[in-house]
C-alpha cells in the first residue's frame, strides 16, 4: 500500500507540472538563471525588484569598445534600480561590467539572450521589462532585434516602459541602429556605401519605418555606427535620399565612430563621449539643408549612381569630437544649437559622397 501511494503522489505531480507549465521558467533560490528552449537569462545582484524613479534618456554607441563614461551615465540615470540587456547572441560579458567595474550602485543587472522569436511570448520576459529602470541592447545583427519583437507584445512593453516609467534605453551598434524611427533593417544583410551610392534601390538598401522603437527626439532619424570602421557615411546619406524620395519626410541622421557614444538626455540635449585628441572619435548630426527651398535630390533611381548636390549644399552635418567630459552638445529640439562642434557641408555627385 505504501509502494501504491508514492507512485500515485510521483504520477500525479507530473501530471500537474505537465498541464499548468510544461517549461516553468524561474529564478530558483541559489540565483540560477532560468531554463527556456526560446531564451537564456544571466542575473547578478538581487532577484527581487526595486521600484526606483529612472531620469530617462537614450545612449547610442558606435560599436566596438564602450566607451566608459558613457556607460556611467546611462547607468546612472536607473537611479540604483534594474538594468535589462537585451541581446539575441552572446553571453552575459555585461553583467559584471555593469554590475561591479563602473562604480554605479545598482540592484540588479540581468542578461537575457533570445534565442529565436517565440522568446517574444515569454512571461519571463515581460516582468523583466516592467521592472526594468533601464534597458540596454548589445550589439548583433538588428534584424534578428527587429524580425523577433517588432509588433509583438516585447516592442509594447519597452515602449511603454519609455513613455510611462521614463526608462533610460540604450544600445551599441546593432542596438544603436533600431533606435530611430527610421532604420536600416538589415533585412537582406549589411550594405555598403559604395553599392548604396551607386545603387540607392539594390536590394541591400533596407530602409523601414514600421513601429518598432519609439524615442520622442528620435522619431525622424535614422541611425548609423561603425561610421569609421568601414566608412558609412555614404550608405546613410542614402538611406535619407531615399526617405526623402519615397515618402517626402525631411528625414535627419545620427551616427558615430566606434568607441564613440551619444548621450540624449529626457530634454533633448546630446552630449557626445569619447576620447578625443588621444583618438579621433567622431559624431555625426545630419540634416537636409534647412535653407534651402528645393532639397530632394537630382537622381535618386534604381540602378542609377545617386546625385543629391544642389550646389554643394544638399546636406547640413554638425559634427562634434566626443571627449571623456562630454561637454560638447547638440540640440535635438530645433537642430540647430550647438556647443564644441563645427558644422559642415555634404553632397553626392553621381555616386561620390564629398564630405
Amino acid at each position: 500500500m505504501k509502494k501504491l501511494i508514492i507512485l500515485l503522489s510521483v504520477a500525479l505531480y507530473a501530471c500537474s507540472s505537465s498541464d499548468e507549465n510544461p517549461n516553468p521558467i524561474q529564478v530558483d533560490e541559489d540565483n540560477n538563471p532560468p531554463v527556456s528552449q526560446s531564451f537564456t537569462s544571466f542575473l547578478t545582484g538581487k532577484s527581487t525588484d526595486l521600484v526606483t524613479s529612472p531620469d530617462g534618456g537614450v545612449c547610442l554607441m558606435g560599436g566596438s569598445t564602450e566607451n566608459d563614461q558613457a556607460m556611467k551615465w546611462f547607468l546612472e540615470r536607473a537611479n540604483g534600480g534594474d538594468v535589462l540587456v537585451l541581446r539575441a547572441t552572446g553571453g552575459d560579458g555585461y553583467n559584471s561590467y555593469f554590475f561591479s567595474e563602473l562604480g554605479v550602485t545598482l540592484n540588479s543587472v540581468e542578461t537575457i539572450v533570445v534565442k529565436n522569436a517565440e522568446a517574444s511570448t515569454e512571461d519571463y520576459i515581460h516582468q523583466k521589462i516592467k521592472n526594468a529602470e533601464a534597458i540596454w541592447f548589445a550589439g548583433g545583427d538588428q534584424w534578428d532585434y527587429i524580425s523577433y519583437w517588432r509588433n509583438t507584445p516585447i516592442a509594447t512593453l519597452i515602449n511603454d516602459a519609455i513613455s510611462n516609467r521614463n526608462i533610460v534605453i540604450g544600445g551599441t551598434s546593432a542596438g544603436m541602429a533600431i533606435q530611430g524611427g527610421y532604420y536600416f533593417s538589415a533585412k537582406n544583410g549589411t550594405v555598403t556605401s559604395s553599392t548604396a551610392l551607386n545603387n540607392p534601390y539594390d536590394t541591400d538598401v533596407t530602409v523601414e519605418s514600421d513601429d518598432f522603437i519609439k524615442n520622442e527626439f528620435l522619431s525622424n532619424v535614422i541611425t548609423d555606427t561603425h561610421y569609421d570602421n568601414p566608412d558609412r557615411k555614404g550608405r546613410q546619406v542614402t538611406f535619407m535620399a531615399r526617405v526623402l524620395k519615397d515618402s517626402g519626410v525631411q528625414i535627419k541622421g545620427i551616427a558615430c565612430d566606434e568607441n564613440t557614444a551619444i548621450c540624449i538626455d529626457d530634454n533633448g540635449i546630446a552630449s557626445v563621449y569619447g576620447q578625443y585628441p588621444d583618438y579621433d572619435d567622431n559624431a555625426y548630426f545630419i540634416q537636409v539643408n534647412p535653407e534651402l527651398i528645393t532639397v530632394e535630390p537630382e537622381n535618386c533611381a534604381p540602378n542609377t549612381p545617386l546625385t543629391w548636390n544642389l550646389d554643394g549644399n544638399a546636406i547640413s552635418v554638425y559634427h562634434i569630437k566626443g571627449t571623456e567630459d562630454g561637454n560638447a552638445t547638440f540640440d535635438l529640439n530645433d537642430w540647430t544649437t550647438g556647443t564644441g562642434g563645427t558644422w559642415e557641408n555634404w553632397y553626392v555627385d553621381n555616386g561620390a559622397l564629398i564630405d
